[in-house]
């Protein structure tokens, strides 16, 4: 069964990736608008984490040979409407730098606010040209920032950025952005594309990691679906409603794993982000995580254990896994679909909050609800139950703990990074949600395997339960004799004082 499944998760996968596209393309412009910020109008094209290269590569060449490490602009094109093109203007500029030359770009007169234009006042300063680009030399990496561009002459509405291709020889954040200066071009479009690439591939920096962990752990999901779906096929006889939930959620998880691998290696080998192999791993990323928060709801309420049914719990319990499962997937979808860019933390609050709040609801629903299992499997003595039901709950609580911890060690790391300067380990955090779901799912596959003892924790009424985990030890009382023991007594008559006898005094002779 385990090897169906896997076959059928790679056959999945295969299939998808023969509908995409090969060509090298990763940032790409479709008629995008400049926007103000302070005195200058900005397109960003792109932030990505990139390797350098090896230092002895041809530099003249434009070849994506393996080991080197570029930024190629290809096409890129500034339009403008017709009613704007009856004067020329000043150049539009492609700025390329690394995050630790970002003080490169702009500057103030006299310590006052920063700009990016050249101002009248730093005009007077001699130290660039009023309606410029203000930039200068890097004293750590020369030859940086990349500042290069095209303008418009009268009547034309197109202009071309001639094609290049930067190598990179330092490891770095390297930021892209299109900027003008020139109020008369705030109409101006821009269209193309860049390609990056690292050493490696055209996976960003911060994502190439990510491409080797999800092939581990679909490793580490086809050895626990061996140990579960061997467990599964020797004692089918007593599996219970719970494990064939749990299978589900293995077999999720193998699809999950594998299709997340195939996304990053088909866009590491291309350049493109293959969308409907990441719309399939956020879809299936999704439905694992709803179906495994049901069943641990489920099994703290004693579904199957201790009560049959849910009861009327049951369309409140789907209503929540319903709600969570759209707000889970629409957060991933507007994560992961398209992204290209080394941007962490990239969904907006509004996506964020309706997952933590509906994740809160669950952990409280959940340890309320093991609170009121374990005092009726105490009130019942139900003593291998209980067992069981402790280390289930002292799992969570473990789990709980570390989540917690760890969402106070993300914020931190998201909050003190803001130009993204740790992005060698910023793979880490993503990383670390799938390592905990498969540590509790190990635990709970560990706690509920199938076995030949399985039927002991299913439900049954009060009485049979009662003798399955208790026994009692009767005393046996002494046989009776077998023989009827007779007692011989004798009745004496003493003389009254009338002459009478007295039949009130008996003395008996007591024989055993």
């Amino acid at each position: 069964m385990s090897s169906f499944g896997v076959s059928a998760s790679a056959i999945v996968v295969l299939c998808l990736c023969l509908i995409h596209s090969i060509q090298a393309s990763q940032h790409d412009y479709s008629a995008d608008k400049f926007v103000s910020k302070g005195n200058v109008f900005v397109v960003h094209g792109g932030s990505e984490g990139i390797y350098s290269s090896n230092p002895n590569i041809n530099q003249s060449s434009t070849a994506s040979a393996d080991g080197q490490s570029f930024i190629r602009f290809e096409k890129i094109i500034f339009r403008r409407p017709e009613e704007f093109s009856n004067f020329s203007s000043g150049s539009i500029h492609a700025v390329v730098f690394e995050v630790d030359d970002r003080e490169t770009i702009g500057g103030s007169a006299y310590g006052g606010q920063r700009a990016v234009c050249c101002t009248a006042d730093l005009a007077k300063l001699g130290v660039c040209t009023q309606g410029e680009i203000i930039h200068r030399p890097s004293t750590n990496n020369p030859g940086w920032p990349k500042v290069f561009g095209a303008s418009f002459g009268i009547d034309e509405l197109e202009a071309k950025l001639q094609p290049r291709t930067i190598h990179i020889t330092k490891t770095g954040m390297y930021n892209v952005y299109f900027m003008h200066c020139d109020h008369n071009l705030k109409e101006v479009v821009v269209e193309g594309k860049t390609i990056w690439k690292n050493p490696t591939g055209y996976l960003p920096g911060r994502m190439a990691p990510l491409m080797n962990f999800y092939g581990y752990m679909s490793l580490m999901f086809v050895l626990l679906g061996i140990f579960w779906f061997s467990q599964y096929a020797r004692f089918w006889r007593e599996v219970l409603a719970l494990q064939n939930c749990i299978t589900l959620v293995i077999t999720l998880g193998m699809f999950e794993m594998a299709l997340w691998y195939f996304d990053y290696a088909e866009f590491n080998e291309t350049g493109v982000r293959p969308t409907g192999i990441t719309v399939w791993a956020v879809t299936f990323g999704a439905v694992k995580r709803t179906v495994a928060r049901l069943i641990i709801l489920m099994v703290s309420m004693g579904y199957g254990v201790v009560r049959p049914t849910l009861g009327g719990l049951t369309s409140k319990v789907l209503l929540l896994g319903g709600t969570f499962f759209l707000a889970s997937e629409v957060l991933e979808l507007v994560e992961n679909v398209g992204t290209v860019s080394d941007f962490s933390g990239k969904a907006r609050l509004f996506f964020v909050l309706p997952v933590a709040i509906l994740d809160a609801f669950f952990i409280l629903w959940i340890f309320t609800s093991l609170s009121a299992t374990l005092n009726k499997l105490q009130a019942r003595r139900l003593l291998a139950k209980l067992d069981i039901y402790r280390r289930f709950t002292n799992a969570l609580a473990v789990a709980v703990i570390v989540s917690v911890g760890w969402v106070c060690y993300e914020l931190y790391f998201k909050s003190s990074d803001v130009y993204n300067e740790r992005w060698q380990k910023a793979w880490i955090i993503p990383a670390f949600w799938q390592v905990l779901s498969f540590s509790l799912l190990c635990v709970i596959c560990a706690l509920w395997a199938p076995s030949q003892n399985s039927m002991r924790y299913a439900y049954s009424d009060d009485s049979e339960e009662f003798d399955k985990d208790i026994t009692l030890t009767l005393i046996k009382p002494s046989p009776l004799p077998s023989k009827d023991v007779r007692i011989p007594f004798e009745v004496r008559s003493t003389p009254g004082g009338d002459g009478t006898s007295n039949g009130g005094d008996v003395e008996e002779d007591k024989t055993e």
